[in-house]
Order: structure tokens, then sequence, then C-alpha cells
């Protein structure tokens, strides 16, 4: 165990936070985590969890693993369609995850995820209503300043506040995110399923655009829809954002439509799709990164909270072994820095894919060196933390 360290504190009560939370409290630390938002709420899309991430999980607490696919959906089978709603193919996928790699491809709603990870904190470590403005530190620990005017200390920070990262742009003076040329709208909506089977993964094709429909379980659907659009401006209400929705969906089979026409304008989420570049390092002092606040990505890969657990266990092990701060972090970016560099830049270059047209894809030259889906799927689904 790291003798430096007794006390640690967490920036964001996101998935990355609370899982890191955990493995952290199990080896006997003090953790408190600090969340902006004033109340847990229901909010977010649905997310994928692979293997390798089940992986990490299992590592953190191996009851997490049964209670996650209990309460989402195991998907058994990828079907993609075209806007008309004709099914071009569709693939059982078991043989790619379950049978090969040991866990399903499970969908779930990011609450509910959020919900499961919460549950297995004490409430009273989890502070909210506490927006991160800035940090001090010395040889001694680490001050932080909150916008209400409270702080706190610690032996050590740890940034898991997203994409956004406030820890971050402290941290490296960074400010800028990198658009990616992709524009999303993404909801949870409780409505008539029968376009969608149990169990079921369906991509919709389109012209320059396409959307996922997830089964999340507790009969909820997750609908994710994006379009190729260089630029772009947000919408100025939810009832504006529902409406463009509808708009760009407008030709497309009735039942697809019927599905965004039964989600409440509120609870629809806009915005870009941004990544950043990756950094040659995620700390200093006492302070690191976790998660998109480390290596933000775009979705296309659906590694982004697979990528947020494989750091939190990666974090918590490096400490455990580690005679200090310095030597723990320096172990944990070398166990992560060059994996989540190579994902970070596979996944811009799939969010572009999904637009190719049949003759950009014709004449797109693979390098012979290049690995094939295969090979990239056993180097990431096979990981397993030390």
């Amino acid at each position: 165990m790291n003798t430096a360290v007794k006390n640690v504190a967490i920036i964001g009560a996101g998935l990355g936070g609370l899982a890191c939370a955990i493995a952290l409290r199990k080896q006997g630390l003090n953790v408190r985590v600090y969340e902006q938002a004033k109340d847990f709420r229901p909010v977010g899309a649905g997310i994928g969890l692979a293997p390798n991430g089940f992986n990490s999980l299992e590592a953190i607490e191996p009851n997490l693993v049964t209670s996650i696919k209990s309460s989402g959906c195991c998907v058994s089978k990828s079907t993609l369609k075209n806007t008309l709603g004709e099914t071009i193919s569709s693939d059982p996928i078991n043989s790619i995850f379950l049978d090969k790699y040991g866990h399903s491809l499970v969908t779930i709603w990011w609450w509910n995820l959020q919900q499961i990870l919460a549950s297995l904190l004490p409430p009273e470590i989890i502070y909210l209503d506490r927006r991160f403005i800035d940090f001090q530190q010395n040889e001694d620990g680490v001050e932080i300043y909150f916008a209400n005017g409270k702080t706190a200390r610690a032996d050590l920070l740890i940034g898991a506040d997203g994409i956004k990262s406030a820890v971050r742009k402290k941290l490296t003076a960074e400010e800028q995110l990198r658009y990616l040329g992709s524009f999303c709208w993404r909801a949870v909506v409780q409505c008539d399923r029968s376009f969608i089977e149990p169990n079921e993964l369906v991509l919709i094709q389109g012209n320059q655009q396409f959307m996922y429909l997830l089964n999340l379980g507790d009969e909820n659907i997750s609908w994710i829809t994006r379009e190729l659009s260089p630029e772009y401006q947000l919408s100025a209400n939810a009832a504006e954002t529902k409406s463009r929705v509808l708009d760009e969906i407008a030709d497309w089979a009735e039942p697809i439509k019927a599905i965004v026409q039964a989600t409440d304008a509120e609870r629809i989420l806009e915005g870009p799709i941004c990544d950043r570049l990756p950094l040659s390092s995620w700390s200093k002092g006492r302070v690191t990164l976790l998660g998109d606040a480390a290596h933000p990505m775009s979705p296309a890969m659906g590694q982004g909270a697979n990528m947020t657990f494989e750091d939190a266990y990666a974090l918590a092990n490096c400490l455990s072994k580690s005679s200090s701060i310095e030597k723990a972090f320096t172990n944990y970016e070398k166990n992560r820095l060059e994996r989540t560099k190579i994902i970070q830049t596979y996944s811009a270059k799939r969010e572009m894919r999904y637009y190719e047209t049949d003759e950009q894809k014709a004449g797109r030259e693979t390098p012979p060196e290049s690995p094939t889906i295969d090979e990239i799927r056993q180097w990431l689904y096979s990981y397993k933390p030390l």
C-alpha cells in the first residue's frame, strides 16, 4: 500500500469517478467524491459495455457484473436496416463477444449504471452541488476549491469530470475541444418496441446520417442519431430540438419516427461529437486524470465507458502497489497511455466511416500492415487488468 496516500478526492460522480471510488475504498483508503450536479436525476442515453470493460469491473467488484447484466440488455443480434425499415442484414454476435471473450455485449442506460455504482458507496462520501473551480498543491497535499466557496483537502486528487473536465483545464491549460464533423441527438424512451426485438441492436443507415436503437432493459429504448455536419448550431430550446430531429428523419419509416415522436422533448440530448488530441501525460504532482477527462473519444468504437473502467482499476491497482504517488502515476500512465491513444485515434477515423458512400468505401485503401477487424477485436476485447 502507498503509505503517502490516505485521503483521496475524486471530482465527478460519473461512471469513472464512482468505479474508482469503489476500487480505492476496497484498499482501505478514505475517499470523497465531489459532483457539481445538485442531485442524481435520470440523464444520459444508452451505452454499451464490452468484455474488456467487464473484465475491469469484475476485478473491482465481482458482483457488479451480475447486477449490470440483470439491469441491462445482453445483446445477441445486430441488425442493419435502411431508412424504410427494411432489414439489410442480421447477424448473431454472441460469437464475437460471449463465446470468444467470456462476456456479452450489454446495453444499459447510463443513469441506471450510475445508480448501480453509487449503491455500492456510502451516500455520505458523495458530495453534491460541488462545482470544482481550482486546486493548489504542495508536498503535503492538495487544496481543492469549489464554486460555492467550500474547500476540501486530500493527499491525492483525481479528475474524473468528463470531456469538459475542469481539472484537466487547470492541469494542462488546454481548452479547445476537437469537433469531428458529426452532430448527435440521443434520448431514452419507453414506447412501442415492436420495431426492435428483445436482445437486438439495430443500426439504421441513411444518407450521411444514421440511427442506433438499443434495448436497455426495464422496457427502455435508447435512440441515438448522428449526421455529417461540417458546422453545427445548437437548437434554441427543447421543442426546437425535437422538431429538428423529426425534420431530419421525415422520410424515414413511420415506426422509426414514432419512437422519436414518443420522446419527451426535454429528454433529448443534443450536441457535437468531439474528442481531444491524446496527451503525453495525465498527471502532475498529486493530481491525475481518468476516463473522458484523460482521453475523450468518439463513441464510434463504443469504448468510452469501457476505457474508463479500465482506468479506474489500473489507477487503484498502481496506487496499491507503488511506494510513492510519483511511481503510481508513472505506472498508471505506462499501463494506459498508449492503449487509449490508439483507441482515441481509431474511434475518430471510425466516426467518419459512418458517412462514407459506397464509392468512398470501395476507393479507400487499407495499408497492408493494417490489422484485420478480428485482430483489432482480439486486442481490444481480450484485455485483462493486471
